[in-house]
């Protein structure tokens, strides 16, 4: 097994047999000791983070394999809190999707001479690149399309996927009174034929939920999902 990348709130490792072990750290991103899941730079460490959103993850996963959305999981070990996946290749140095349902976070800030904090976005979808050192900028379907990134085909399907797995993310936290207000994915290629999957996690890292006009903590997501 070889470390080959170091996030920031997991590691990447290589197996012999040409998966991924992804482990899972208690980091979350955020600025100033506040989570935020569209911070791009670790805030906080809170203790648990990572079993709570390794435990979460597999529950949304093994939901999404059944329903025969593609993705990277194969299982997980939450004692060793590690998961197992299909090696992927991202697009560009990688992308992330986020879905919105309502203006909070980096939306309302760039956008509040026209938006109202907390109004209905009805699934919006924003790509954001990866990207540290310029502070995650948002691109365009075009500008994807001319630099290489990603092909107007491949937008229209991971849009597609990214409308349709929040969708159904947001249905499985209403069943236990939470209101999803943003989530972000990350997709790549796997596979001999390369085919578009959905890749890294899906925890209470990664979005926003609230209960009761309350904005719900990470570690509280997950207790209140698998209860």
């Amino acid at each position: 097994m070889n470390l080959i990348y170091i996030g920031k709130t997991k590691d990447v490792f290589a197996l012999e047999n040409g998966d991924y072990l992804l482990k899972f750290k208690d980091d979350v991103t955020g600025e100033n000791g506040v989570f935020d899941p569209g911070a791009n730079t670790v805030g906080l460490r809170i203790e648990g983070a990572g079993k709570a959103g390794l435990r979460l993850t597999k529950y949304f996963y093994e939901k999404l394999n059944k329903l025969g959305i593609p993705t990277h999981y194969i299982n997980v070990d939450i004692e060793a809190g590690a998961m197992t996946v299909k090696r992927a290749s991202v697009f560009g140095e990688g992308l992330e999707f986020i879905c919105r349902y309502k203006a909070v976070g980096s939306f309302y800030k760039r956008y509040g001479k026209y938006a109202e904090e907390g109004q209905d976005l009805d699934g919006l979808v924003e790509v954001t690149l990866k990207d540290d050192e310029r502070n995650d900028p948002p691109i365009t379907e075009d500008a994807l399309d001319m630099l290489g990134i990603l092909s107007k085909d491949e937008y229209k399907i991971l849009k597609g996927l990214t409308q349709k797995i929040a969708a159904f993310v947001k249905d499985e936290l209403s069943q236990k009174g939470l209101d999803l207000y943003d989530i972000k994915f990350e997709f790549g290629r796997i596979g001999e034929d390369n085919h578009i999957a959905l890749i890294d996690e899906i925890s209470g890292g990664n979005m926003r939920a609230y209960k009761n006009g309350r904005r719900v903590e990470p570690l509280e997501i997950e207790r209140l999902m698998l209860l």
